[in-house]
């Protein structure tokens, strides 16, 4: 189960048995494996993507980055994975679709941050 020993507590308080824990659980990892499916395809055909993504070299707002692909993995509530851009690679340390244009990832170390990736770059104005 992947809610902490707080929230369990906090969750037993409002009536919830183990059996509710266990359910609300499964539905919460389910729900990560889906966001998890829907990210994959989101970048499954590669290509050129637009982001909003703070770079040092740079001052323009909308970032385009060639992606070669997604790879993701869940665990309980955790989504991790690695994006692989062109020439270089980063960490995902979750990730959620937006709507159906855009997606947002958090992106670990060198980027460190939220970004919203988009096919194309006036989804994210």
């Amino acid at each position: 189960m992947h809610f902490d020993p707080r929230t369990q507590a906090a969750l037993r308080a409002v009536g919830l048995d183990t059996d509710d824990l266990e359910e609300a659980s499964d539905l919460v990892a389910e729900a990560v494996r889906e966001d998890a499916a829907a990210l994959e395809t989101f970048f499954a055909d590669g290509g050129t993507y637009y982001s909003d993504m703070d770079v040092a070299h740079g001052d323009a707002t909308i970032q385009e980055h060639g992606v070669d692909h997604l790879d993701t993995y869940t665990h309980s509530a955790d989504l991790r994975g690695y994006l692989r851009f062109d020439s270089w690679g980063v960490y995902v340390e979750g990730g959620r679709v937006l709507n159906d244009d855009v997606v947002e990832l958090t992106l670990g170390p060198s980027v460190h941050d939220r970004v919203r990736f988009a096919r194309d770059a006036d989804a994210l104005r």
